[in-house]
């Protein structure tokens, strides 16, 4: 039944990835987190196979439209790939735990959430989806440009999100590139971020590789049933329901974290415990040597 599940919701991930272009694979880690009771280490490079994948085939579409723009993938794509590379090392470090993994994962699919849903409750053109963010000082566009990619990569790394939300308005505003192409652009860009983080993780940790292709293949069926089905479906009205409910699934990753919390508060307390426990050890050693 647990299979079933899991797999169902794979698929689903793959439904709204073909439907509203994005968003449905920050599901992935908290599936196979929760659901499959994967480790979140093995589970966030698992869910980089499982984005590189799904990405590279909805490429294809947009390859054949002419809507991506090779030489600004590479560009941007080197700095994601190499903070990709960066954040799954540092994600190996014996001080980051899983906890605080899941914790800035659920932080980020709020963020996520939030703009989707902003971004839906506009009425405006779809090249005019921009206007939650700021102006750019594009003096040095191409450098704010590799930075952020930089830090998306580092993301991509450390916790598994794909960032298409990050690099498309990134490669618009910074880039110069028009939306469709951007659109196409990003794709490139997540595989290239995908394949760098898995990479970083190879031979770190375990994989459960007939699960991950199994979720491949579920995904990329949702993908493909989902991209048939945005020609009738409004994406529109899709996106502010999906924020919601990203919302729901980052207040559930945060109560299945809570402990993280409780535990700080008992650290903070056990000092002072174990102070007063010394002090009055040395009291009572004292009087009895008087």
């Amino acid at each position: 039944m647990t299979w079933i599940i899991g797999h169902f919701l794979a698929a689903c991930i793959g439904l709204s990835l073909g439907l509203i272009g994005g968003g449905g694979s920050v599901l992935a880690l908290p599936v196979l987190v929760y659901v499959m009771g994967i480790p979140t280490k093995s589970a966030i490079a698992m869910t980089l196979a499982i984005i590189g994948t799904v990405s590279l085939l909805g490429i294809i579409p947009h390859w054949r439209a002419k809507n991506i723009q090779l030489k600004t993938a590479l560009i941007f794509g080197s700095a994601t790939m190499l903070g990709a590379f960066i954040g799954a090392k540092v994600a190996l470090l014996p001080f980051v735990t899983e906890t605080f993994q899941m914790l800035l994962f659920a932080i980020m699919m709020l963020f996520a959430a939030v703009f989707m849903i902003r971004r839906s409750s506009q009425k405006t053109a779809p090249d005019d989806q921009l206007a939650l963010y700021p102006p750019p000082v594009c003096k040095y566009c191409w450098l704010w440009l590799m930075t952020e990619g930089l830090g998306v990569g580092i993301l991509t790394g450390l916790i598994g999100v794909g960032g298409g939300f990050a690099i498309v308005p990134a490669l618009v505003l910074l880039g110069k590139v028009p939306m469709k192409k951007a659109i196409g652009t990003s794709l490139l860009i997540i595989v290239f971020n995908s394949i760098a983080g898995f990479l970083s993780y190879w031979g770190h940790i375990s994989f459960n590789w007939q699960l991950m292709l199994s979720f491949i293949v579920a995904a990329s069926a949702g993908t493909i049933v989902g991209a048939y089905l945005a020609e009738f479906v409004p994406a529109h009205r899709l996106q502010k329901s999906f924020g919601y409910f990203l919302l729901a699934v980052a207040a559930l990753v945060l109560f299945q974290n809570r402990h993280s919390f409780q535990s700080s508060k008992v650290s903070e307390y056990t000092p002072n415990l174990r102070d007063q426990l010394y002090i009055s050890a040395n009291k009572n050693h004292n009087t009895n040597t008087i």
